[in-house]
């Protein structure tokens, strides 16, 4: 989209910034916004071809990950932080969970964001100790409700989406759930502009 013909708002330093300003920026907004599933997706589709050693690609991981907790009956809201718990891959090599829970963040409930954005320290559980590292640092949030719902995505469709023979679902089959989770945000500051 060329934003350029647009119209802009006028001012140069924000603290000159008038209500007009923000009814262009906000009309702006909500067509950005909506364009927001479609950025997800294409970023998604980065990690297909990128093995990274592993026996599958990251996007057909992420695929099986989601497809996983799809039949096992778990929530669309689930599924797609199934789909996404990885999309940080690409730009976030040292924090990717952070990146994907932000993403996340605004569409699904405080339990699916702190379940994303831990499973990075609960994965290591299966290859920290490979690395030198200290596989058990999942213990430290034993006790809270975010370690058995965190430690059970792992078990069953994290450490396992790694099978080049499974029969895993495609991104078009998952495309119309990641719409529907990301129409409407729950939890921004922005929720009023996004309405």
């Amino acid at each position: 989209m060329d934003t350029l013909d647009h119209p802009r708002a006028s001012f140069r330093d924000m603290q000159d910034s008038t209500a007009e300003d923000w009814q262009i920026i906000g009309a702006e907004f909500k067509a950005y916004a909506a364009n927001l599933p479609d950025r997800v997706l294409a970023h998604l589709r980065l990690l297909d071809g990128d093995c990274g050693g592993f026996p599958v690609d990251r996007l057909t991981h992420s695929l099986q990950t989601a497809t996983r907790a799809w039949r096992d009956g778990k929530d669309e809201e689930y599924v797609i932080c199934a789909l996404l718990h990885d999309i940080g891959d690409t730009l976030g090599s040292f924090n990717h969970p952070d990146i994907a829970a932000a993403i996340l963040k605004p569409f699904v409930s405080a339990e699916n964001h702190q379940m994303v954005e831990k499973h990075g320290i609960f994965q290591g559980y299966y290859f920290f100790h490979h690395l030198g590292m200290n596989r058990n640092l999942r213990d430290q949030f034993a006790g809270q409700a975010i370690y058995d719902r965190t430690l059970e995505f792992c078990e069953k469709y994290d450490a396992p989406a790694f099978d080049p023979d499974y029969d895993t679902l495609p991104l078009s089959f998952f495309e119309p759930m990641l719409r529907r989770v990301m129409a409407r945000p729950k939890n921004t500051i922005y929720k009023a502009v996004s309405e």
